[in-house]
């Protein structure tokens, strides 16, 4: 965990001095957006990378460097995957190099950069959403769920047309993501259920919805898993490691709590703020069905980071004189959560040839 540690203190700290010297825009005297310093950003990008990149172990890490080693990837065994993408990518990589990390390299660099440029658009405290990317244990996912997070941050960049409206190069983003990990295609019907104001009726269906299929669990997953047995997804029926952890849901609808209080001061400082909430409802909903079985926390990974982003603007919703003490509740939080995920509960051992 040393590593890990380091890498913490120095993003958090490059991120903090990336906003305070940030850029402010103005519009006819009033402000409309903060720019955090580029090169401070780019320094805490660089160490995401490197940390991520160059480890040779967590989770999965060690089956995708053991497959890169056994696998002669032709264009036959590619078309005969259903991530196409994903087969390409190693393909073309191995054509370069047969050293695996090549392929860990790689995927850390498109899944970070993606994913750090998407948090320093739309934060509004760029170094809290650094602080909870980490903290929050998404970080440590993408380290772990390779195919999925990289289907993640791809997906991400269609956060824009998400807000903007355009249906359409949102779907071919998603798509696009789907040749990494197929499960991304269940975030096109998505687009349609988060352009709707937040706390609207919608969203208390959406939520009950959750509850209900978590009171009803055992119908639901076999109605499910009868629908997908003959996917690739089959496998998962056959999952059965219990539910998510509660302390993990309360992890994540404590934000969404404090959003739901401070919803109008929300969309005052934040017009586009309703398609976060939403998307972070969502993720929510899922954490909740999760309870039943922890398999399908996997498809919270699409929406942690706008949950991520929201609890960066929550901050602004307290008084003036009480968003210092709330900032600092936030990092202490996590930092505790941090410890009990990584080293209590998960006993999280990083390795690296390079980073010792």
């Amino acid at each position: 965990m040393t590593v890990l540690w380091i890498n913490l203190i120095v993003v958090f700290f490059f991120s903090l001095f990336s906003r305070y010297f940030s850029s402010t825009l103005l519009l006819n005297g009033s402000m409309i957006s903060i720019k955090p310093n580029k090169l401070f950003a780019f320094i805490t990008l660089l160490s995401f990378i490197l940390v991520s990149g160059l480890r040779n172990n967590i989770g999965d890490t060690p089956f995708y460097i053991h497959t890169f080693n056994i696998t002669n990837f032709t264009w036959e065994l590619v078309k005969s995957q259903d991530d196409i993408g994903f087969g390409i990518l190693q393909m073309i990589l191995k054509s370069y190099s047969t050293d695996p990390q090549i392929l860990i390299f790689t995927t850390a660099v498109i899944t970070n950069v993606l994913i750090i440029i998407g948090l320093y658009k739309y934060s509004r405290l760029f170094e809290l959403s650094v602080f909870v990317y980490i903290t929050g244990g998404l970080f440590l996912i993408t380290m772990n769920g390779i195919r999925q997070c990289l289907a993640t941050a791809i997906f991400f960049t269609a956060t824009k047309f998400l807000i903007n409206g355009n249906w359409l190069k949102y779907i071919l983003v998603v798509l696009f993501a789907s040749l990494f990990h197929q499960s991304a295609l269940i975030l096109i019907p998505i687009y349609f259920t988060v352009r709707y104001k937040a706390w609207s009726k919608a969203t208390l269906v959406l939520l009950l919805s959750s509850i209900l299929i978590v009171l009803c669990f055992n119908q639901f997953a076999n109605i499910l898993f009868s629908a997908i047995q003959d996917s690739q997804y089959g496998v998962y029926s056959k999952v059965n490691e219990g539910g998510a952890n509660v302390i993990r849901v309360v992890v994540f609808a404590v934000p969404l709590i404090i959003a739901f209080f401070g919803r109008e001061k929300l969309r005052e400082i934040n017009p586009e703020i309703d398609y976060i909430v939403n998307m972070s409802i969502i993720g929510l909903s899922f954490m909740i069905i999760s309870m039943g079985n922890w398999i399908f926390a996997r498809f919270n990974i699409y929406f942690e980071l706008y949950q991520i982003i929201l609890i960066s603007w929550i901050v602004k919703v307290f008084r003036k004189k009480d968003q210092k003490l709330v900032y600092y509740s936030i990092l202490l939080c996590y930092l505790a959560y941090y410890f009990y995920e990584s080293v209590i509960s998960l006993n999280i051992k990083y390795g690296s040839y390079y980073l010792g």
